[in-house]
């Protein structure tokens, strides 16, 4: 044996271990694979409730279980970002949807903003869904 391969041979044995560890740790999905829908795209002007889905954009599937902690409606459509409106998480009515009681105040653009964690990932999905009211 040459002294050359002796000295390799660590660098090997280190390479093909990362590369092995590498390739049996579990895939992690970024923020970036996950899309708010609107179920539908217009709501009556007066209390409404929005629901959207949250889907797995890789395989199409719903994501049940996130937690939105951050959300807001306004309508910024309409170059209104100032005209808010009160917005409550509802209990879903079915796996991977999301509901939330609003009271529209007036017809034109909304934007329904969200922030949520997906159960075993990192990161933050965030979402501006854009909807009309309608009288």
């Amino acid at each position: 044996m040459t002294f050359q391969f002796l000295a390799q041979s660590p660098a090997r044995a280190c390479t093909a271990a990362l590369v092995g560890t590498a390739l049996c740790a579990p895939a992690r999905a970024a923020p970036a694979d996950y899309r708010f829908e609107l179920v539908t795209q217009e709501a009556k002007v007066g209390d409404a409730v929005l629901t959207v889905r949250l889907v797995d954009t890789r395989s199409g599937q719903p994501v049940t279980d996130a937690v939105i902690f951050a959300k807001r409606i306004d309508m910024a459509p309409d170059s209104m970002d100032e005209m808010t409106s009160t917005l409550a998480q509802l209990p879903s009515t079915e796996p991977g949807l999301y509901r939330f009681r609003t009271k529209l105040t007036m017809a034109g653009g909304w934007r329904l903003s969200l922030g949520a964690k997906v159960q075993g990932e990192t990161g933050t999905v965030s979402d501006k869904l854009v909807f009309r009211a309608v009288p």
